[in-house]
């Protein structure tokens, strides 16, 4: 980053221009750009000083106080959008923009999950015939396996991509099946 022109500089820049030199004529008679002495000249008049202002430091997140612990709590509790967080805090009363919510939710170790973990593993019964397959895998010949690509199941009515801890899959409840949804991954050939 830049530093700000020496205070020496500015105060005969300054000096010259309010002397009855013009902005330009002060600009190019020291070497600075025209745009600069006209800045300096704009902030002697509003501040009455000609020092540099602040450059870089710290500032506060948007998110802060009761806000912050109840936008934690909410991130907790479920499911949930960046855009539906910040319409939800905007209904509270704070007005954030959306990249201020992702860096909130980022720092609390939240990352983006772009496919998601069927949350029926998690069923007994499922998990089971799951731990039952995952051994009986290395058994199947994989050259009589016939997979069928006419099939299909409805999903547009789950989410496809959520928030979840880092280093952790993200587990989604998808529509239930009913007794006429069926997936065909293969199946051995005669």
């Amino acid at each position: 980053m830049g530093k700000p022109y020496s205070l020496d500089l500015r105060k005969r820049v300054v000096a010259a221009i309010e002397g009855g030199m013009s902005r330009n004529q002060a600009a190019k008679q020291f070497g600075v750009a025209i745009g600069t002495a006209i800045g300096w000249m704009k902030r002697v008049d509003e501040t009455g000083s000609i020092a540099p202002g602040q450059m870089g430091g710290h500032k506060p997140k948007a998110v802060s106080g009761d806000h912050a612990v109840w936008l934690s709590q909410r991130i907790k509790d479920g499911d949930f959008t960046i855009r539906g967080l910040v319409a939800e805090l905007a209904g509270r009363g704070l007005k954030v923009d959306y990249h201020s919510v992702w860096d909130f939710v980022h720092a609390e170790k939240l990352s983006f999950k772009k496919s998601v973990a069927a949350g029926e593993r998690d069923r007994p019964d499922v998990a089971r015939r799951r731990t039952q397959w995952i051994k009986y895998q290395g058994r199947v010949e994989a050259e009589r396996l016939v997979f069928i690509d006419e099939t299909w199941t409805r999903t547009d009515m789950a989410p496809l991509r959520g928030w979840a801890p880092r280093g952790h899959r993200l587990p989604c409840q998808g529509p239930p099946r009913t007794l006429e949804d069926h997936d065909f991954p293969g199946g051995p050939a005669p």
